[in-house]
């Protein structure tokens, strides 16, 4: 099994970095405003995509200028036009990521989001963020004999697409410097 989750997850991220590689510099360059800036990115995730959150704030290597979007008593922290907003989710339709998009943009906060497009729904994130990466996870990876399948690493190509985003972003900031 693990050798079917391997390879799954290897091609995922594959088609990620190769379908992905416009968004993850628009992203990145949209992001690094903030850096070079006196502006600051704020960083959420949804569920345990709150995970990012602390690895772009508090991991072995942060996102400069990085901060969590919501404080600990879940009041969401003030932006002013400088900062930036990176959101991660499961799925591009999920009401709570929307909502939290529909008043970035009301706000005009620049916006960079990583979820999985779906298509069969549009007007999420792919529409509400300035920069959308799709994470192009729909289904859990490995297949079960009744037909169903298992193994939804939706917290580990969203730190692919962060690693990909953080490490485009620090090759500009250096440029700028």
């Amino acid at each position: 099994m693990m050798k079917i989750f391997m390879t799954q997850l290897t091609g995922h991220f594959s088609r990620i970095h190769e379908q992905e590689e416009e968004a993850i510099e628009d992203g990145a360059r949209l992001l690094a405003q903030a850096a070079v800036g006196s502006g600051t990115i704020y960083v959420h995730g949804f569920g345990e995509l709150k995970g990012i959150t602390l690895e772009a704030t508090a991991g072995s290597n942060p996102l400069p200028s990085a901060k969590p979007l919501f404080l600990e008593d879940g009041t969401m922290n003030e932006l002013t036009d400088a900062d930036r907003v990176l959101l991660f989710s499961h799925r591009s339709n999920d009401k709570e990521a929307v909502e939290l998009a529909k008043k970035l943009r009301e706000d005009m906060i620049g916006t960079t989001a990583v979820s999985c497009y779906m298509k069969e729904e549009p007007g999420g994130l792919e529409e509400l963020a300035d920069v959308h990466i799709d994470s192009k996870l729909k289904k859990a990876l490995i297949p079960d004999e009744d037909g169903s399948r298992y193994g939804y690493p939706a917290l580990m190509t969203s730190l692919f697409a962060y690693y990909a985003l953080s490490f485009t972003m620090k090759e500009m900031v250096s440029e700028y410097e």
